[in-house]
């Protein structure tokens, strides 16, 4: 059986998230870092020493032209992910596209459709969602260790200190739930499977006028509900609590630092001794950059649908819906 070629990327842009996931291209059999591209030829030239990636491009739109990238990572600001996502799928070019996938349901949806056009493999890049702690927390709810899972409670903040940072800019899509409030609303999406019904939502704007604080309740059928919170402007903290019937699970570094010394998963039984779950080391990007070699060389399905990318987008739309009307939306 012959092996096929490794897939090529390319970095559409020289944003600082790159550095997470050039480690785990570098780190798979299956793929190699070929390319970044960026808006001129001298930054281009010079992350491209820096980290000591072959091509340099001096726009976006020569990596798409070029004939030695099969796939890149698109980690631009929140409302340039729908646009070039689009013309690197239409110039042949497979799509991993940072989170948030985009900002409105027309973009996910035009995504969505030109990816079935091309036939170019398109996910959105959730790396937490790919580690094997959140597959050993899916499992254990699946399995019905923890009983009928009525409550998630989950949270991710950090102080933001750079005012000029893009995540600030409303225009950009800026905002806490977009950016770190949207892991939480994914955990409530993947452990109560789908989109919530109702959603209530509060937020505080700040100066920069987006929302610097977030909290938000997702009402399930079956009297089940997540309560999720992200903030720019409060001390580092990620953590996350599943509760059922049987007992719950908490999670001390659910979203990101699964490398992190404090890194804990235990499970509390109903009237039974704590156990400590042991999870796999693997690095935290790992997972989503063998995915999409999977599905491009392997023509296996994402591990994160488009569907489920979906949900997540109309749920924090419904989410600030609700918080800047301040009234229960249903979805």
């Amino acid at each position: 059986m012959t092996q096929s070629p490794p897939v090529r990327w390319g970095l559409l842009s020289t944003a600082n998230i790159n550095r997470r996931l050039i480690p785990a291209i570098r780190a798979s059999a299956r793929g190699e870092l070929v390319g970044v591209a960026s808006r001129t030829a001298a930054s281009a030239a010079a992350y491209s020493a820096e980290w000591g990636i072959p091509h340099p491009f001096a726009s976006y739109e020569a990596m798409l032209a070029s004939d030695q990238i099969d796939a890149v990572y698109i980690p631009l600001p929140n409302h340039l992910h729908a646009e070039w996502s689009i013309k690197a799928m239409r110039a042949g070019k497979h799509v991993l596209c940072e989170k948030p996938f985009a900002i409105s349901l027309a973009e996910v949806d035009e995504m969505t459709a030109v990816a079935a056009q091309t036939g170019r493999v398109l996910a959105e890049a959730f790396m937490y969602r790919h580690h094997p702690q959140t597959k050993l927390a899916l499992e254990m709810v699946r399995s019905g260790r923890l009983g009928d899972v009525l409550h998630l409670q989950a949270t991710f903040n950090f102080t933001m200190n750079d005012p000029a940072n893009v995540r600030l800019k409303p225009e950009w899509g800026g905002g806490a739930l977009w950016d770190v409030g949207i892991y939480p609303v994914s955990l409530a999406q993947a452990i109560f499977g789908g989109a919530p019904e109702r959603v209530m939502g509060t937020q505080w704007v700040g100066q920069t006028g987006v929302d610097e604080v977030f909290s938000g309740q997702l009402i399930y059928s079956g009297q089940r509900v997540a309560h999720v919170v992200g903030a720019f402007c409060l001390p580092w903290h990620t953590y996350a609590e599943i509760t059922g019937t049987a007992g719950r699970l908490v999670l001390t570094r659910p979203f990101v630092g699964q490398d992190h010394p404090e890194r804990r998963m235990t499970f509390y039984p109903n009237g039974g001794e704590a156990e400590e779950i042991p999870v796999p080391d693997e690095y935290l990007y790992q997972g989503e950059v063998e995915d999409m070699h999977d599905a491009i060389l392997d023509g296996r399905p994402t591990y994160l649908t488009l569907a489920e990318t979906r949900y997540h987008i109309q749920t924090v739309l419904a989410l600030y819906e609700s918080a800047q009307q301040g009234i229960l939306v249903s979805l």
